[in-house]
Order: C-alpha cells, then sequence, then structure tokens
C-alpha cells in the first residue's frame, strides 16, 4: 500500500520534474543507447551521444558493489564514469563485471588517466626540493600569485569538494611557474604523452574492453594552463584514437571549473567536459555552460549536490536555504540539487555517485521523461 509519506514524496518528485528544461531526446542527430520510456536523454554536444539525464558515478564500484548498476541500467540509464584513482582500481574492475552482464553497446563508457597530473606535479617537486631555499620562496610566492590572480580559490567558486583540493591547487599552481625555467629537465614525451597511452592500455584490460568512449585527460584539471602547454597530451589523443581505442576526449574539473571549461571549448580538441557546477558556484560557471552550448560541447555536471549535503551530513544553514527556494518541497537536498542542474539546458546530464540501489531508486528517475 502506497504511504502518505511516499505519496507525498512521489507528488513533489512530479513537480519537480515537471519543471525541468526540455530534453533533446528526439535529437535526429544523436547516436543512442539504451534508449527506454520513461527517460529523458540529452545530447552530449558534438560526441552526439544521447545520454541518460542521471548518469552514474564510480568513485565507489567494486567488484562487490556493481549490482546496482545493472539494475539502473535495465531503467534507462546508459553512462558510465570511471578512472583508474577510484577505489585503486577497484571502480574498472567492478565494471568490467557489469560490461559482462550487459552487452557494451548498452552503454557509453568513460574513464581517466588518474596519473598525468600527479606524475607532472612530482617532476616538478623533485625539482624544485634541489633548488636553494631562496629560488623556492620566489616560486611559492609565484604559485600563490598564480592563484590570487585566478580567483580560483574563492570560498564559494572553489566549495572545497575533497580532502587535498587546495594542495592539488598548489601544486599545480607551483608546476606552471616552474615550467618555462624548468620544463625542459622533464622528459616530455615519455612523462606527457607515453604516460597517457600506458594509462589507457591499462584501463582497457581492467574494464574487459577495447575501447572508451570518452577519455579525460587531465583528470581533475586544476589550471588552464595545464591544458594549453603540453601538446603531448593532443599527439596521444591522435595516437589512441586512429588505433580506435578513443572515440571522444574530454576533461573534469573540480577546481575553477569555469576557465577550465573555458579552456578546453577553445583548445578544439575536446568534445566534452565533467565540471563541478552548483547552486553556490553558478554564478562563475553558467557563463561558460552557455558559451558550451554555442559550441555544441559536451557538459556533465558534477559535485551538483555536494554543496548541500555530504554523505549523511547536510551543507551550511545558508547552502541549505539556497536549494530550498529554488526547489521548494519534501524532496531530500541531494535530489533538489540534481532537479535544480537539470533545469539548465546547457548541461547534457548530472553526475549522481549512487551508492547503493536505495540511491538508484531515489535519483535515476530523476531523469524521468515528461508528458
Amino acid at each position: 500500500m502506497l504511504t502518505r509519506r511516499q505519496f507525498l514524496q512521489d507528488a513533489a518528485l512530479a513537480a519537480a520534474i515537471a519543471t525541468k528544461a526540455p530534453a533533446a531526446s528526439d535529437d535526429s542527430r544523436g547516436e543512442w543507447r539504451n534508449r527506454q520510456s520513461g527517460v529523458s536523454y540529452r545530447r552530449l554536444g558534438r560526441t552526439g551521444y544521447m545520454i541518460s539525464e542521471i548518469v552514474m558515478g564510480g568513485n565507489t564500484i567494486s567488484p562487490t558493489n556493481y549490482e546496482h548498476v545493472l539494475a539502473a541500467i535495465d531503467r534507462g540509464l546508459n553512462y558510465l564514469d570511471t578512472a583508474p584513482a577510484y577505489g585503486r582500481t577497484a571502480s574498472e574492475l567492478g565494471y568490467a563485471k557489469v560490461l559482462k552482464a550487459r552487452p557494451r553497446d548498452t552503454v557509453f563508457l568513460n574513464s581517466k588517466v588518474s596519473i598525468w597530473d600527479i606524475n607532472r606535479n612530482q617532476q616538478f617537486r623533485s625539482i624544485f626540493d634541489s633548488l636553494p631555499q631562496t629560488e623556492q620562496e620566489r616560486l611559492r610566492a609565484a604559485a600563490n600569485d598564480y592563484i590570487q590572480q585566478s580567483r580560483a580559490a574563492e570560498p564559494d567558486y572553489f566549495v572545497d569538494y575533497f580532502k587535498g583540493q587546495k594542495q592539488e591547487l598548489e601544486d599545480a599552481a607551483l608546476s606552471n611557474v616552474m615550467e618555462k625555467q624548468y620544463g625542459r629537465k622533464i622528459d616530455r614525451s615519455q612523462n606527457y604523452k607515453q604516460i597517457i597511452l600506458k594509462s589507457v592500455d591499462e584501463s582497457l584490460g581492467r574494464l574487459g574492453t577495447d575501447h572508451l568512449d570518452l577519455l579525460m585527460c587531465p583528470h581533475g584539471v586544476n589550471t588552464p594552463f595545464e591544458l594549453k602547454n603540453y601538446p603531448e597530451i593532443f599527439e596521444a589523443f591522435e595516437v589512441l584514437k586512429k588505433a580506435g581505442k578513443v572515440r571522444h576526449f574530454g576533461i573534469s574539473a573540480h577546481t575553477d571549473p569555469a576557465s577550465n571549461l573555458d579552456a578546453a571549448i577553445d583548445s578544439g580538441v575536446y568534445s566534452a567536459a565533467m565540471v563541478a557546477y552548483n547552486i553556490v558556484n553558478r554564478p562563475r560557471v553558467e557563463p561558460v555552460l552557455e558559451k558550451a552550448r554555442r559550441k555544441d560541447f559536451g557538459v556533465i555536471a558534477m559535485k551538483v549536490a555536494r554543496p548541500v549535503y555530504t554523505g549523511q551530513t547536510p551543507g551550511p544553514p545558508q547552502r541549505l536555504r539556497l536549494i530550498n527556494d529554488a526547489v521548494p518541497g519534501s524532496l531530500k537536498p541531494p535530489q533538489k540539487a540534481y532537479v535544480w542542474a537539470l533545469r539548465n539546458p546547457n548541461i547534457a546530464a548530472a553526475i549522481s555517485e549512487m551508492i547503493t540501489r536505495q540511491h538508484v531508486d531515489e535519483n535515476l528517475p530523476l531523469a524521468a521523461k515528461r508528458g
């Protein structure tokens, strides 16, 4: 029997879905997979991929936690996100079980090159540690100036999504200011190109597939400098594309998502991006989302719910007020956040870290088709 509470939740969900932006579910230019009635799909820019409005995050997927992914696919979800760093390769191994249980062409599959930026920063850090203290102080000051000028660390833009995020930004900025003077000391082919090729081959082996529909590199780019000054990334992409191992290329960005998205669009090489977009950082991000739409560049919104709900912990009261004012009703804060994001026609989907079957039951219906 339907309880009053469930009735009210269902009514709130239906009302919220009714206010979403129109979905591109009849786009004849798109490539369709796992199309099911009752689910809305949008085109991921020039990739042409018609993806479900809610897509599956992979950070907690593993060989022992994947069956809820099958349930989501059976209900119309068709995009899986993963990375070697997730669970120290456990995510890719978990998705391998998914791909054995469902036909490969049921889903679009994305993975990343998690080691690229880590390796770059380690290379420059090794050089940094060998320098005199006065030179280290000069470089640190220049890196701090870089961060200040970019405004990347402003609280309601940076948001602070995970432990170590600030350190990642600081490391990236230091590498950037060292590049011109010390970059020649690094083997560029080995550390910026071959590392990508090796990472992709290892990911494909773990996933048990011969290709990725989308490869994101860098994984978690911190600054546009990384997208503009390493042609070896694009050289690796060309090798992978010619070999049929990767179909399209993208980036992911938690930090400074607006600037990094803008640089990715202007590159002419990337086709899509997954960037942090939510009700807190919207003033800086939304103008670039509009540019992405004009340029036919696909965007998946991530960290949509993080500012208002972390794990089992509600976000700060002022942020909860923002989402409650934007999406009235009895839905939980994370669901309200997804509904809010999907009102923006300039994104293709919102990624949800669905850890359990309950999360699938709560979040996937937000991609329900209207009418």
